[in-house]
């Protein structure tokens, strides 16, 4: 079993000041508040004139392949996702926080001796394709998000747009994500998540996970992670109130360990509490490691 500390973080409202489909919205000229108000309308729509239910989570990529087939977001295709990528804003301190955790045990003789390290995992509902043209892409190990597949444009023959959902991922299968990452299913491509591997050979163990997102919508991921040993971490926006109203009764109930605004430059709170944490868990490893060593003094004849 390899010492790797894995810090996963959720991507809106966490890394991304906002919503990573907002450049979407303002590239096509589409009302964004009203787009979100016709997909919250969805689940009942759908219950009401079809008796079948939806996932919450999801369906807003339905609304997205609609609007790219009936012209409204002409030509949105994965390439343009990726592009869109590129325009977003991050809170202050990303992408340098990657670098700073891994650098806590990087830079440490008595870390490295025991190949202690820290890697970087992204699990988000939205588009992958979006994070994969992001400045975080680079910076993580892995990264998780709802993909899809792409068709001829029926107002347009020569070019392809979004058409399918090729894969989802909502706020309750984040968990499967985290254990992937526990057994190392992103580095075998031949591994299934439910594959049986021994505890004593999963790559990274839950005591070693620092989960970080924005609110009651990881519930499930801070549990699973706060259950097992890990530490949960909760960010809200600067002055949103709201937000840190939530963040608090997550706190009051045990979901999360901390929170601290969404600031992540060196000296926030954010930023020392991550460091800390790596620090902390690169220590209790280096403890485990050297306990495994024997005790014994020098053999003595008898």
């Amino acid at each position: 079993m390899a010492n790797i500390i894995a810090v996963v973080w959720d991507f809106d409202k966490t890394l991304v000041d906002g919503y990573m489909q907002e450049p979407i919205f303002a590239h096509f000229g589409v009302d964004a508040d009203a787009f979100w108000r016709e997909v919250d309308a969805l689940p009942d729509k759908y219950k009401r004139e079809q008796h079948v239910r939806v996932n919450r989570d999801t369906i807003y990529l339905n609304h997205f392949i609609r609007y790219a087939k009936e012209g409204k977001f002409p030509g949105l295709n994965n390439q343009m996702l990726r592009q869109f990528g590129s325009k977003l804003t991050f809170y202050p301190g990303v992408p340098d926080i990657f670098k700073a955790a891994r650098n806590v045990v990087a830079g440490e003789k008595r870390y490295t001796e025991y190949d202690i390290k820290v890697e970087h995992y992204v699990v988000s509902t939205g588009m992958r394709e979006i994070i994969r043209g992001s400045i975080v892409e680079n910076e993580v190990e892995c990264a998780w998000g709802c993909e899809l597949i792409e068709d001829t444009d029926p107002n347009d023959q020569n070019r392809r747009i979004i058409s399918e959902i090729g894969y989802s991922i909502d706020n309750t299968s984040k968990t499967r994500a985290l254990f992937e990452i526990n057994k190392g299913v992103p580095q075998r491509d031949s591994m299934e998540v439910n594959t049986k591997v021994p505890e004593a050979q999963r790559r990274v163990r839950f005591e070693n996970m620092i989960y970080i997102a924005d609110g009651p919508s990881d519930i499930p991921a801070f549990s699973l992670t706060h259950k097992n040993g890990g530490a949960t971490f909760a960010v809200y926006p600067h002055a949103d109130f709201r937000a840190f109203r939530q963040v608090e009764r997550l706190r009051q109930e045990g979901r999360i360990d901390m929170f601290a605004e969404a600031d992540y430059r060196e000296g926030t709170t954010a930023y020392m509490w991550i460091t800390q944490k790596i620090r902390e868990y690169a220590e209790r490893i280096c403890r485990q490691e050297q306990a495994k060593i024997p005790q014994g003094g020098t053999p003595k004849h008898l």
